[in-house]
């Protein structure tokens, strides 16, 4: 049985990235595209980090969206690409045999990241519940939509109907959930300097300025100041 109040952890969640391909990214306007693909990117790292089996599904690629974002490929070299001609994946066997082998090992939790919001994140969410008793948890910062109110409204009908919203990061810390768990502690920190902007500017400022360790990068000699006269 599902349960919502339970957080997100490595053992009972699963990862879906529905159509993270150029075309689509060409519509979006509801978030900077440069950060979107930084975000399904941390996100995709964060599963890797933590071994969450992760499903990615294409529509068209040959014909009209084009190949997956090569940062995304890049973190899963060894996964299959489950192309579909549907906008609904769920309407694709293969989508539906992956996400059912996960939740047949107690992953019944599948967060997901897709391009458009509107249609293929919600036909998905909408007729995945409808059919199983999988929990949806829909990354709002790693999706996008072809407008603010796309975006919004589509996410707020998604809600209505038991999807639960999240962002990124916010997975990202719920699978880690404990400092003391140093067996990821470093790659997180890693990722969060890498990917979370701000917040991983402040863990190198309290690394180098706080904590007295080294800069994580080799440059050249600080030299200066000289006064010009």
């Amino acid at each position: 049985m599902s349960n919502k109040l339970q957080v997100l952890t490595p053992q009972n969640s699963q990862l879906i990235f529905i159509d993270q391909q150029p075309q689509m990214a060409f519509g979006v306007q509801s978030i900077d595209r440069q950060t979107l693909k930084n975000n399904v990117v941390g996100l995709a790292k964060a599963g890797k980090i933590f071994n969450i089996p992760t499903t990615i599904t294409t529509v068209e690629t040959s014909s009209f969206s084009g190949n997956t974002f090569p940062e995304l490929l890049s973190v899963f070299p060894e996964n299959d690409i489950l192309e579909r001609t549907s906008m609904n994946s769920w309407d694709d066997q293969n989508v539906r045999d992956a996400l059912a082998q996960n939740a047949a090992n107690g992953r019944k939790k599948v967060v997901v990241s897709g391009l458009w919001t509107e249609v293929c994140n919600t036909t998905f969410a909408l007729s995945c519940l409808n059919d199983t008793d999988y929990e949806i948890y829909m990354v709002a910062d790693a999706s996008g939509g072809t407008s603010l109110d796309a975006h919004k409204y589509a996410m707020d009908r998604m809600v209505q109907a038991g999807v639960i919203p999240v962002t990124w990061q916010q997975v990202l810390l719920e699978w880690q959930r404990d400092w003391a768990r140093k067996e990821t502690y470093d790659a997180v920190t890693s990722l969060v300097k890498e990917h979370s902007g701000a917040y991983g500017m402040g863990i190198d400022y309290a690394v180098t300025h706080v904590h007295g360790g080294t800069e994580r990068v080799s440059h050249g000699k600080r030299i200066g100041p000289k006064p010009a006269k």
